[in-house]
């Protein structure tokens, strides 16, 4: 149901809108803020409430996607990287993108050090993962507090399948900083240039971002970490 999930960007709105039906009614009741619980009991609540006795109406989306989230205070408790990391919440409909996404903080909101991530299901956000070893990434680097625009309409261009290499592409994180903060989009084939020039581009155009963009391969990011360049810009 792509057509439920693209946020015209060139509207004056509040991006995080309802579903609504045919006629006109909402399928589903938006809740209230919330957050990511820290602590032991690490979890991310979601909820879609209707109106009793009203059917809510499922649209499913092409894959299943998981949020997953590593959390800065427990980064310094782990000696191995990602091993902090986990699975939060696994959807499949437009209705339960949105019961999540209206239940959790948006990357302005998260403590310095937090990394958020939407990646397809069984795709683990790690260099490791077998789908994403031989792959790379684009980046955006926003001013802290400033990626929440970006973060929404890279998940709806992302879930809704709006690129024509969506096959390509492993999930989206983002990196909350002190001074700033970073959105990438994952890529499984590095190699495949034209694939990846496509998607960057495309991204920009979602994003309306004027600036300059890079892609990096893992395997140059995992052995020169900040030393590593850009194999592709747009």
């Amino acid at each position: 149901m792509v057509e439920e999930l693209v946020v015209n960007k060139s509207e004056e709105q509040n991006p995080i809108r309802s579903l609504r039906s045919d006629d006109g009614e909402e399928d589903i009741d938006q809740p209230e803020e919330g957050e990511i619980i820290a602590g032991d009991g690490d979890t991310l609540s979601s909820s879609s409430s209707s109106r009793p006795g009203t059917a809510v109406v499922q649209h499913p989306l092409e894959h299943s996607w998981t949020f997953w989230f590593d959390n800065p205070s427990d980064k310094s408790k782990q000696a191995t990287w990602g091993s902090s990391m986990r699975p939060i919440y696994t959807f499949s409909t437009v209705e339960e993108f949105w019961s999540l996404y209206n239940n959790i903080h948006r990357p302005g909101k998260l403590a310095p050090g937090a990394d958020f991530y939407c990646f397809k299901n069984k795709i683990e956000p790690k260099w490791e993962d077998p789908v994403c070893s031989n792959g790379g990434k684009w980046t955006m680097t926003f001013s802290k507090g400033k990626s929440d625009t970006c973060w929404l309409y890279t998940l709806l261009a992302m879930i809704g399948e709006q690129f024509d290499h969506g096959d390509d592409i492993c999930g989206v994180v983002v990196n909350v900083r002190v001074r700033q903060e970073k959105v990438s989009l994952w890529t499984k084939n590095a190699a495949n240039e034209s694939a990846q020039m496509s998607i960057g581009k495309q991204w920009k155009e979602f994003i309306d971002h004027n600036d300059t963009i890079g892609f990096i391969f893992h395997v140059d990011a995992k052995i020169l970490d900040r030393g590593a360049k850009n194999k592709y810009t747009v």
